[in-house]
């Protein structure tokens, strides 16, 4: 087993001239690094790694396995010809496209403002949060807030039994439909296919069940609170 040293001046050196080779990979396709820097400074090791133990710049998110067919290297043919086109990213993660990184720079501002408070949501970033097929407790609470200023539209609906709603529901929820009696109830609901409808239940399997049930049947935007009411740090109402 071949141990490399990175705080080596041989791996140091080594990792400038990987930094040097990105940035023209870079330049040479009109992508950008990732807006996490963490990730990119990770590939960065790991390419250079690989040049000191194999010779070349193998990509690090893949083993290397001495089959010049099957090994990638860095920036490997289904990055350029697929990925990056297609997914606006490459597996690693290291490029992206300008417009991958413009939306990726937006959820990450979403995501500090939802889970640190540290400012209310834009409707932009409701509706983009609106599109996450799971959702957590603070995400639901900031949507709710953002609801109450007319900001965006949904409905939320617990899965959960009478027994439970009884006991606590989350403040703000539109409907009850029973698991139990998920299609009768579902059908006095009358909610909307192409309305955006959020679920939870206590722990967030029946609803996440639920979930895929009602996508078989052809409602198209419905999200779930992954860990169910248990996660929810908002208004209780019994």
């Amino acid at each position: 087993m071949v141990k490399i040293d990175m705080n080596s001046d041989e791996f140091q050196a080594e990792l400038e001239k990987t930094i040097r080779f990105t940035d023209k990979v870079i330049k040479q396709f009109g992508w950008v690094y990732n807006p996490d820097a963490e990730i990119n400074e990770g590939i960065q090791l790991g390419l250079t790694r690989n040049k000191m133990m194999h010779g070349k710049r193998y990509c690090p998110c893949f083993f290397v396995t001495g089959n010049k067919e099957e090994d990638r290297i860095c920036p490997c043919p289904p990055a350029i010809e697929k990925e990056i086109p297609e997914d606006g990213v490459c597996h690693c993660q290291i490029y992206c496209t300008p417009e991958f990184a413009a939306s990726k720079k937006a959820e990450e501002s979403m995501e500090e403002a939802v889970h640190q408070h540290s400012r209310g949501l834009s409707k932009e970033e409701c509706e983009t949060l609106l599109e996450k097929e799971q959702l957590d407790g603070d995400e639901i609470q900031a949507l709710i807030e953002a609801r109450t200023l007319g900001m965006v539209n949904f409905k939320l609906v617990d899965v959960r039994e009478h027994m439970e709603w009884q006991m606590g529901h989350i403040k703000g929820a539109d409907q009850l439909v029973p698991t139990s009696s998920f299609f009768d109830s579902l059908e006095k609901a009358k909610l909307d296919k192409n309305e955006n409808i959020i679920l939870y239940c206590h722990v967030g399997s029946r609803s996440a069940h639920c979930q895929r049930i009602l996508g078989d049947m052809g409602y198209s935007k419905v999200g779930n609170l992954t860990y169910g009411i248990v996660s929810y740090g908002g208004e209780i109402e019994r």
